[in-house]
């Protein structure tokens, strides 16, 4: 995933809502949907994964990716009024690990859901990534100790 320039601008306002989260830590912050536009949605796509198995309408990332700029301001636009519906998620079967025969369901959204999922995703995680507790450099936990993330 090369970064474009929209790339770097759409870490200026990562970094900024991360800022004004840090900076508020008691505050909800409710108003978070005026930061997706079209250069958040382009990022989104970028950072989606595009190998991925297809969802109910059975569409491709390139095909997606060949109407980028209608498919995402379509999204833009359905998001932003409040008109976007979840496309139903396809439930396929996977066999679970070292279980013999007994498997999984799995639930596979669209690509466009996806994309969507990653714009509300990156907005969350500049939220979300703020210190909730006081630092704990003090407990020392030895390596094999610490939870792998």
């Amino acid at each position: 995933m090369a970064e474009t320039s929209s790339s770097i601008t759409i870490s200026t306002k990562l970094e900024r809502i991360a800022k004004l989260a840090r900076e508020m830590p008691q505050a909800a912050l409710t108003t978070l949907a005026h930061h997706i536009d079209i250069d958040w949605l382009r990022e989104a796509h970028r950072r989606t994964r595009k190998d991925g198995a297809t969802g109910v309408d059975r569409q491709t990332a390139d095909e997606y990716a060949g109407k980028l700029e209608e498919n995402l301001r379509s999204l833009l636009e359905c998001a932003k009024s409040g008109s976007y519906v979840a496309p139903p998620v396809r439930r396929v079967h996977i066999p679970k690990a070292g279980e013999g025969s007994q498997r999984r369901p799995i639930g596979i959204p669209t690509f466009e859901d996806k994309v969507l999922q990653q714009a509300i995703a990156m907005v969350l995680e500049a939220v979300n990534d703020r210190p909730k507790f006081p630092p704990f450099d003090h407990l020392k936990f030895p390596p094999s100790r610490l939870c792998a993330v």
